[in-house]
């Protein structure tokens, strides 16, 4: 069983409080962070993939690259797309297209 450490914040200096403050701000970066990883693992680079935009609806584009905190995703039409992985799901796969195919990827920089 785990224990929970109380801390009197009312106690604490102004300094030890901006301390507190910074570390409980980066153990929450970190947690974020370990969160989009975990969810970017459930896609691959090449994989077709859908979202939401705001303003635009349903967009559909190829996962071309894994960011900290995103995924990159061009669309048909080129446009590059920057999206939380949390905000992504599977496009399904073209109806004319062959089940083993995979599309041709070019390693953009």
């Amino acid at each position: 069983m785990r224990e929970l450490m109380t801390t009197d914040i009312d106690r604490l200096t102004e300094a030890e409080l901006i301390d507190l403050n910074h570390r409980i701000v980066e153990r929450l970066r970190f947690l974020q962070q370990m969160r989009a990883h975990k969810q970017m693992l459930e896609f691959r680079i090449g994989d077709r993939v859908t979202f939401q935009a705001d303003g635009r609806g349903t967009v559909e584009g190829m996962l071309t690259r894994y960011n900290r905190k995103s995924v990159t995703v061009i669309t048909d039409d080129g446009h590059h797309w920057n999206v939380a992985p949390g905000f992504l799901t599977r496009a399904a796969a073209p109806a004319a297209a062959k089940p083993q195919a995979r599309p041709s990827l070019v390693r953009l920089k």
